[in-house]
Parts: C-alpha cells; structure tokens; sequence
C-alpha cells in the first residue's frame, strides 16, 4: 500500500502502518519493545476506528481497556482483556529511549511476548475491518 492511497477511515490506514512496521522488526530480539510499542499503537487506533465508524466521539486515552470498554457497548468482540491489560501495561506515554515498552520490572518483552502481542493486533485488525468495511 503506497503512502498515496486514501483510505475512507485514516484511523485504519495509520493502524496499519505501525502493523506494518512491526511485522519489519519483530523477528529481532533487540527491538521486542519497539513492536510491542507499535502493536498497542494499532490495536488503539483499530479501536478509534471502530467508535468513530459507529458515530462514538473519540476519547483523548491510550487505555486499551477503556478503549474496548466503550466498544463492547456497541459489539463485545470477546477480546482477551488479559492481554489488552499486558499490552496496556507496557505503553510508556512518554516514550523516553529507556523506557519504551518495557515491563514494568524494566525487562524487555521476549520475542515471543512481541509476537503474540503483534498476533493479537492482527487479529483486532481483522475483527475490526470486517465491521467497519
């Protein structure tokens, strides 16, 4: 998809793009945290995209949990909420370079922690854009 595509729904099109690069880095070890990082990115935006579609005024959060709250108002989507708080948990608001999806004990998420936190935005992407389009 080339950056002069316009797509009906910019919370989608910018969702895609941090699945886009994450599926760039998340067979490296170093950057677990950086793809953790962009899977929360998209998994929020797909959500946005979501309430907006469905005439929902977009709250200023990065909280997926509340995120999905709202959602399951219109459509439960029977998400792993287990999951939305790993990845909740790992967002860093401040993205300083030492911080960025980190676990709160300051470990890095494994590259298999990455990958099924990138499957599961995948996922979200799929559930989403078959309601919306």
């Amino acid at each position: 998809m080339g950056n002069n595509v316009k797509k009906s729904n910019a919370w989608i099109f910018f969702a895609d793009k941090d699945i886009q690069i994450a599926e760039l880095a998340v067979d490296n070890a170093e950057l677990s945290g950086e793809v953790t990082f962009h899977s929360q990115q998209a998994i929020e935006k797909y959500f946005k995209a979501f309430l907006a579609e469905n005439g929902i005024a977009i709250k200023k959060t990065h909280d997926l949990v509340e995120l999905y709250s709202e959602i399951r108002k219109i459509k439960d989507m029977n998400l792993n909420e287990d999951m939305l708080q790993d990845i909740k948990d790992l967002y860093i608001e401040a993205r300083y370079p030492s911080n960025v999806g980190l676990f709160q004990d300051g470990s890095l998420p494994t590259i298999e922690d990455a990958k099924s936190y990138l499957d599961f935005a995948k996922s979200i992407a799929s559930i989403v854009k078959s309601e919306i389009h």
